[in-house]
């Protein structure tokens, strides 16, 4: 009877002992706040078909062609998806595809096999975007546009595979300081690169996380991001150009790009959860 007694008592002692370590079990693997960053490859979309828009005479209204002395179109030679090479148009150097880096704080709440959270991310690609028009004296005008820095702040959305895999979608808005440049082999006119260089976008992607212990994490991520760049433009002044020079002839001209800035990523996560 006594023993039975103590086995009883032994048994109990036991299942409360090991309650806390049960229940550890059984905790979600995707909740709570967690800190971490990533690296990865920022692939440019090569802006096949853009352009330079221009605003003859700086009235705010792009899309006006800047005409020779005899009427012609005085970008008649086109434009390339980059940087120019020479002052012909044969051939420009392709978008620079680089790295990225980005440091992140996120939270997670995991309800079930769902887990819905938000992320903040803060850091920047190497890449680089391009753009030349070739006009017919000849001569050459590339604006080029890079990241200095960008911070996003996304929502993520997925479902736990098994114990420990996570599948997201993430999206939201971000906000990018640019470096817009200019250069040209025009050394008759002035050129001033003038604008807003901080832009608003948004991003969209989705990944998978997988956890590795009770505290960390890695995982695998695209996103696509996009900023709008319109308020950026270079501004062409008469310098010591004469009479008869296309941008005299138009009262002046801006210069802006004909699209956005857009690129994709294919990133490596890490994680530390709290």
């Amino acid at each position: 009877m006594r023993m039975r007694t103590l086995m009883g008592a032994g048994v109990a002692a036991l299942t409360l002992i090991a309650a806390p370590a049960m229940a550890q079990d059984g905790e979600p693997a995707f909740d709570g706040v967690y800190v971490g960053g990533s690296f990865g490859y920022t692939v440019q979309n090569n802006d096949v078909g853009e352009t330079i828009e221009f605003d003859a005479g700086r009235n705010g209204s792009f899309g006006d062609t800047i005409a020779t002395s005899t009427g012609a179109d005085a970008f008649s030679p086109g434009f390339c998806n980059g940087a120019a090479t020479s002052s012909a148009n044969v051939s420009c150097i392709n978008d620079k595809d680089d790295i990225e880096y980005y440091g992140r704080i996120g939270f997670d709440k995991q309800m079930g096999k769902f887990v819905l959270g938000a992320v903040a991310e803060f850091g920047k690609s190497e890449a680089r975007d391009s753009v030349t028009a070739y006009s017919t004296t000849p001569a050459f005008y590339t604006m080029t546009r890079e990241l200095d820095w960008n911070a996003a702040l996304r929502l993520r959305a997925g479902m736990v595979a098994g114990e420990s895999t996570l599948f997201y979608a993430t999206g939201g808005g971000a906000y990018a300081k640019l470096n817009n440049s200019f250069s040209s082999s025009n050394t008759a006119n002035s050129f001033a690169v003038i604008g807003d260089d901080m832009a608003w976008g948004w991003q969209a992607g989705g990944g998978v996380e997988q956890k590795l212990g009770r505290n960390f994490s890695i995982g695998l991520e695209y996103l696509y991001s996009r900023y709008d760049d319109s308020d950026s433009r270079v501004q062409v002044g008469n310098g010591t150009a004469g009479a008869t020079n296309p941008f005299v002839l138009a009262g002046g001209a801006d210069f802006r790009r004909s699209s956005d800035f857009d690129f994709h990523a294919l990133r490596a996560t890490a994680a530390f959860r709290f």
